[in-house]
């Protein structure tokens, strides 16, 4: 067997394999004639995960202005941060605000940060979520949870006291510090009330707030130990009787929302910093699901133009590179599922520009096999000098374009590169095209021109 047919033997068979895992994840087709239906779809596999079995399939990821869903941008306050820390306490934010969503069962979020000079940016996008109240009280609040004990000061109101000064109720009570707090929080877990039902939050401490809880509530026995909850008591229960094991039940009159959200927040931990709200957007799927047909009808139509204008221009040749051009687009389809790449609409618009790009390699190498026959040289001769001397023109283009997708993917997160979630989609569809095309046009065309028109003369 030769290396030109073992080439194709491979060609083959990452044709099949890009093909089977490309289709759609549920396809139905019916034979005519015979009245049957035909099931298809990408494979699935079954992996265990906590020792639980769970199907795995194929399947594209859309962006957040494809499937519709929520984008909040927030900048964190670091003027109290040290400038060497300021890095580091956003990433903690990030974490934070990442551990959020995910407890909160959104699919697929995503939570990115962003530098410019001394901004400091976490754009935060929600798929599926619309209700904008909601998602700004998940990603907004601090959750810093406290146990205080509970002062009352006496406050004089006696008559010469009322008319020589306003009384301020507020100075009635203070809180006392007593070092326990969120730090010492093992988890939270949403809970109902034996006698009433009502939803509540049951926290547990780890072997140091054990300790220190059980200290608090021996010595102060008959006092009220506040709960407090970004600076708002949520209620101040007397202490009856020390407690003993490290657990404990928050009941405010909480709603199952409320109370879900408040273990989330606590078992996510408080925010480093401050946080501010600069901008949100609300993206119907609609819309996105517009933006997605009008591109596919587009793309689909340039390729048919394009394909047309290669078998019209050059022949054989051009029907073969309309094959390579197939087998690039099945290519890049299964690549975008097994690495999960999000499908934004600039990724589109980068994919659409890759698939140009590709072409290109195609009319250079063409262009230079033409003049080599004009000088009179056989066609597999021909063949062979116009990939060789197009190949410098082919490396230096790409390469360029190469450069520019990883400026625009920015991998390294550098503060004076842009790192907007959209750019980056548009960089990263541009690179795996701008790789395949390469792939394709010079070694999938290549090898189908030398195993189908080796007898050209």
């Amino acid at each position: 067997m030769s290396s030109v047919q073992k080439r194709y033997l491979v060609i083959v068979f990452l044709t099949i394999i890009a093909a089977s895992i490309a289709l759609p994840e549920k396809l139905q087709l019916r034979i005519p004639g015979l009245n049957r239906e035909i099931s298809l779809g990408s494979p699935r596999f079954t992996r265990l995960i906590n020792g639980e079995p769970v199907t795995v399939a194929f399947s594209f990821k859309q962006g957040l202005d494809i499937q519709g869903g929520m984008q909040v941008i927030l900048e964190a306050d670091m003027r109290d941060i040290a400038a060497e820390d300021r890095q580091t306490a956003l990433e903690s934010v990030r974490e934070v605000l990442l551990r959020r969503v995910d407890l909160y069962g959104i699919s697929e979020p995503v939570v990115q940060t962003a530098v410019a000079g001394e901004s400091y940016r976490i754009v935060i996008e929600l798929p599926g979520v619309t209700n904008e109240a909601e998602a700004l009280e998940l990603v907004g609040r601090t959750a810093e949870l406290s146990f205080q004990l509970l002062r009352e000061n006496p406050i004089d109101i006696s008559p010469d006291a009322t008319d020589a000064a306003q009384i301020d109720f507020s100075q009635a009570l203070s809180l006392e510090e007593t070092g326990l707090g969120g730090a010492q929080l093992k988890r939270a877990t949403v809970q109902f009330d034996q006698n009433t039902g009502e939803p509540q939050v049951g926290i547990q401490f780890d072997e140091e707030g054990s300790k220190l809880f059980s200290k608090v509530t021996s010595e102060h026995t008959g006092e009220r130990l506040a709960i407090v909850l970004d600076s708002s008591i949520i209620m101040a229960p007397n202490l009856t009787e020390p407690i003993y094991g490290g657990q404990a039940q928050i009941s405010g009159g909480f709603t199952l929302d409320e109370a879900k959200q408040l273990s989330i927040q606590l078992n996510a931990g408080a925010l480093p910093v401050p946080i501010a709200l600069l901008e949100q957007r609300t993206i119907g799927a609609s819309l996105g699901g517009e933006s997605v047909r009008d591109s596919l009808q587009a793309g689909l139509l340039g390729i048919l133009l394009v394909s047309l204008f290669m078998m019209l221009y050059y022949g054989w040749s051009g029907v073969l590179a309309s094959v390579a051009l197939t087998i690039y687009a099945l290519l890049t389809a299964a690549l975008y599922k097994i690495f999960g790449v999000t499908i934004t609409v600039p990724g589109l618009a980068g994919l659409l520009l890759s698939v140009g790009m590709a072409v290109d390699a195609n009319i250079l190498i063409f262009e230079r096999m033409k003049e080599e026959v004009r000088l009179g040289r056989p066609f597999m001769r021909a063949m062979e000098l116009g990939f060789g001397r197009a190949w410098d023109s082919i490396k230096d283009a790409n390469l360029a374009t190469i450069m520019t997708a990883l400026i625009l993917i920015n991998p390294l997160n550098l503060p004076f590169l842009n790192s907007s979630g959209l750019v980056r989609g548009f960089g990263v569809t541009l690179l795996i095209g701008v790789l395949l095309g390469l792939f394709t046009g010079v070694f999938v065309t290549r090898t189908l021109v030398r195993m189908y028109l080796r007898e050209k003369k």
